[in-house]
């Protein structure tokens, strides 16, 4: 009995092994050591602080995501409402009691990491709502009730994260939340009518903002008007991203960078140098690489038989492609600054585990892509 057991649990893990997305994988490899690289250039080619932060924690969140995959997917739809749950007490204890910096009050010293409870909301807003939509019934999506059970999901994180201020990854999280109930099947009218209500009353939202997020909307719309204070970092992103040219200045040499002209450059500016160092063609290179790594997660979500896992890889794949299109289109000075680190490549702890955590699911949506969840 033992020896069918053990020859059934070998056949179980061949099986899993046999059913990995080894192509995702190999992508999610390739962008970490990008982002050691790059990690290592805006130490000035030393390995100090930064790059080896990032390098341990990509050592221990990339492991974390491949045992985490092996999970089956019935666990996440489990663990659904109780993930999201843990993270909103997370965001209220940190609206109490987090760390301040800079302003704000949006982390939590757990010792080893100082946990960003909103970057882990991205993903947990996901998992909640595809659970919730998972037995909503196609001609039942837009009753008041489950819209209103589903805009109550959604609100309760944002206006957390408001408050500690944090408007930009309030955003993110609400447009993540917005693609799950479009995929599910919400009338598109909904979108219109709250786009066109956005658009009439932008001049009283704007009129509750923050100073600093009110400087931040006119130096997007006029960079030149403050070019020395506000308008400087968005100026010297245009400016490193344009002298990188077709082919770059070469791995070290973005005079930019190493000139200390551009600041943040390792956390949400991180495409600004490689842009410089690495050009127009490693850029594209760099956009290639998403967008195989959005197209195996589309892929995954496809061939998955329930609906639980379908809607979280679309979610995922959507919430993905917009990160990294808010990213580059902010230092590019197509958007607003909203403080929207570029998955993988950004420092940042929470950030990349909470990418990881995605991933994971993902894959582990892959392995048991043939299971039906009742």
């Amino acid at each position: 009995m033992y020896q069918i057991n053990s020859l059934n649990d070998q056949s179980s893990i061949l099986q899993k092994l046999k059913n990995f997305d080894y192509i995702l994988i190999v992508c999610i490899l390739l962008l970490g050591l990008i982002s050691v690289l790059s990690m290592y250039s805006t130490d000035g080619g030393v390995i100090l602080y930064h790059t080896k932060s990032h390098i341990f924690k990509f050592l221990t969140f990339f492991p974390m995501m491949v045992f985490l995959s092996f999970f089956n997917i019935k666990f996440w739809h489990f663990f659904g409402y109780i993930f999201y749950f843990i993270i909103l007490l997370f965001l209220i204890w940190a609206s109490l009691h987090g760390i301040k910096a800079s302003g704000s009050q949006r982390w939590i010293n757990l010792y080893f990491i100082n946990l960003q409870p909103s970057e882990l909301m991205k993903i947990a807003i996901i998992l909640c709502l595809a659970k919730f939509y998972h037995r909503v019934q196609l001609d039942e999506v837009n009753s008041f009730k489950n819209m209103l059970i589903s805009l109550t999901i959604l609100i309760l994180p944002i206006m957390l994260v408001i408050s500690q201020p944090d408007l930009g990854t309030s955003i993110l999280i609400a447009l993540s939340g917005l693609l799950v109930m479009w995929l599910a099947g919400l009338n598109v009218k909904y979108f219109i009518y709250s786009f066109l209500s956005l658009i009439i009353s932008m001049p009283f939202v704007i009129s509750f903002l923050k100073p600093y997020q009110k400087l931040r909307i006119l130096t997007f719309l006029n960079p030149d008007r403050d070019p020395l204070g506000a308008g400087y970092q968005i100026i010297q992103s245009k400016i490193a991203v344009g002298s990188g040219g077709l082919t770059g200045k070469g791995f070290l040499k973005g005079t930019q960078s190493y000139l200390e002209f551009l600041p943040e450059k390792h956390t949400d500016f991180i495409f600004t140098l490689f842009s410089e160092e690495h050009g127009f063609v490693g850029s594209v290179g760099l956009l290639l690489i998403y967008v195989i790594i959005i197209y195996r997660v589309l892929k995954i979500g496809s061939i998955s038989r329930s609906h639980f896992a379908k809607l979280f890889c679309y979610g995922f794949a959507s919430a993905i492609f917009l990160y990294v299109t808010v990213n580059m289109s902010m230092v590019l000075g197509l958007v607003p600054i909203v403080g929207s680190p570029l998955p993988i490549m950004s420092y940042g702890g929470s950030s990349l585990l909470a990418t990881m955590i995605g991933f994971s699911i993902v894959l582990s949506a892959k392995i048991n892509h043939k299971q039906l969840i009742g």
